[in-house]
């Protein structure tokens, strides 16, 4: 995954020098389409920009600002390959490679998809490119790369699903067992059971005391001769 990452980290590094050239790519566009008398249709697949580069380009700065483009496109593609050996995914990260599959691939039309907020490019284009030229090939990359991004966060959470997934019943189990060790706690906390022959000795010191305290008790109401003593007076005058 760190790997997946640093690709990434590049690749938008390169697409933020791009996009700071993005009135340098329409011009790009602009002029190698005057050279092939294609002024009608939209910029609409990566195959027709790569067809205008390698037969109707005839300045460098045009060749650079287009290579550019194409090898950003390359590079998102050859990531999605590299997203698919770092695990077998879910339903959810097959279908983002899926869709990022499509949009990079040669032929696919992005005549129709528009980048929106937080991206500018779009804007950046008057309203007849964005309408009829260009907003498609400007939105590409940053498509993609908030797909690609989309990717990433989510895999980074999928290994704990997945080895829940894999390893069934033994991850199933030890998710249960706090719960289990809840459920348990008011059953150990029940005193253990006191052995018969602990009862029976605890109930004869029992009667033990209760016999000596009535002996005590006996022993104050009565003297050595059986009568029963007055109230302690103190000491003097008495009526």
């Amino acid at each position: 995954m760190n790997e997946v990452k640093e690709a990434l980290r590049n690749i938008e590094r390169n697409y933020r020098l791009f996009v700071r050239q993005q009135f340098t790519f329409i011009a790009a566009l602009q002029h190698t389409r005057e050279n092939a008398h294609d002024m009608i249709r939209p910029v609409a697949t990566i195959g027709q920009v790569q067809a205008y580069m390698d037969h109707h380009c005839n300045n460098s700065t045009d060749r650079r600002i287009l290579s550019m483009f194409l090898n950003i496109c390359h590079d998102l593609s050859m990531l999605c390959q590299q997203l698919e050996t770092v695990h077998a995914g879910n339903n959810i990260t097959n279908d983002i490679l899926e869709r990022c599959k499509l949009l990079l691939s040669h032929s696919n039309d992005l005549s129709a998809i528009r980048a929106t907020y937080p991206h500018d490019v779009v804007n950046h284009l008057s309203c007849d490119e964005a309408r009829n030229h260009y907003g498609g090939v400007v939105s590409l990359i940053p498509i993609v790369l908030d797909c690609v991004k989309e990717w990433v966060a989510y895999s980074e959470k999928l290994p704990r699903h997945m080895l829940y997934n894999v390893s069934g019943g033994s991850a199933l189990s030890e998710n249960r067992a706090p719960q289990d060790a809840t459920a348990r706690a008011p059953i150990s906390q029940t005193p253990p059971s006191v052995p018969l022959e602990a009862q029976t000795s605890t109930s004869n010191k029992d009667n033990i005391l209760v016999q000596e305290s009535k002996n005590v008790w006996k022993n104050y109401k009565d003297d050595d001769s059986g009568k029963r003593k007055d109230p302690w007076k103190p000491p003097g005058r008495h009526a």
